[in-house]
């Protein structure tokens, strides 16, 4: 847990540990933040106060939330600045996992994955994919 910093609102020490994982490479560009229970947990903090930090990071441009997916660390292209940064090509789609992916997340070989991807492109080249999986959730 990272030391605190006295007189700064917790929701503020959270937003600057964050921004300092993002502009550093920790949390690379496209990458999903860890979980507000994740969050919450590490910092010690409420839901809410994580709720905060994390919308100073939107504020700031440095992360966005997409509903059903978390938040991720925006990505950089160079020479736009981020409101010029246009946003990614997002695709989802059943898979079935792979001995490694069944491993990770505890599961059958070919047990069914939901894969997300999103495709950043700077003047139609692409930049980075950034791959992401979850259990597909049962149905009604």
């Amino acid at each position: 847990m990272p030391t605190p910093h006295y007189g700064l609102p917790r929701y503020r020490v959270i937003a600057d540990e964050l921004r300092q994982r993002i502009e550093s490479g920790v949390i690379p560009p496209g990458a999903l933040l860890p979980t507000e229970s994740a969050l919450t947990a590490e910092f010690r903090a409420s839901r809410g106060t994580v709720r905060q930090a994390i919308a100073v990071l939107r504020e700031e441009g440095l992360a966005v939330t997409e509903h059903g997916r978390g938040t991720t660390a925006r990505p950089d292209v160079p020479g736009q600045t981020r409101e010029q940064q246009g946003e990614p090509e997002t695709r989802q789609r059943k898979v079935a996992a792979d001995p490694e992916l069944a491993a990770l997340f505890g599961i059958e070989t070919g047990a069914t994955l939901i894969s997300h991807e999103r495709v950043y492109r700077h003047n139609g080249v692409v930049e980075s994919v950034v791959r992401s999986y979850r259990l597909q959730r049962p149905g009604p």
